[in-house]
């Protein structure tokens, strides 16, 4: 069975940073996509960023390019989202996703993803 946990969220102010964890079991971590989206209240879910198999290329979102960075350890079967310089506009639920298919460059349509943990909750005060 596969399962993917999402930790490390909270109650952050304007301009902090947050690290979320997504540790996943039942799969075989080191062979797949793995990517982060959001939901904010009211909104759909929104692709956040996405990294390869390899951890060797990531894509963001342009709402969080060049204050979010994405990597994983695959010997932890654990995927990271650094988060720098936050905005009220990050507040949401997290969620981390791995992709349907092994050896993929990973997506932004959540579509592609498979397995989805239950997510963690960022709220960032205005």
């Amino acid at each position: 069975q596969v399962q993917l946990v999402e930790s490390g969220g909270g109650l952050v102010e304007i301009g902090a940073s947050l690290n979320l964890s997504c540790v996943t079991s039942g799969l075989m971590f080191s062979k797949f996509a793995m990517g982060w989206f959001r939901q904010a209240p009211g909104k759909e879910r929104e692709f956040v960023g996405t990294i390869d198999w390899s951890g060797r290329r990531a894509i963001f979102a342009t709402s969080v390019e060049g204050r979010f960075t994405i990597s994983r350890v695959n010997a932890k079967n654990t995927m990271y989202l650094k988060m720098n310089n936050l905005k009220p506009e990050d507040t949401a639920v997290y969620y981390c996703a791995a992709d349907r298919s092994p050896y993929g460059a990973g997506n932004f349509r959540s579509g592609t993803y498979a397995y989805w943990g239950q997510g963690t909750q960022v709220t960032v005060s205005s």
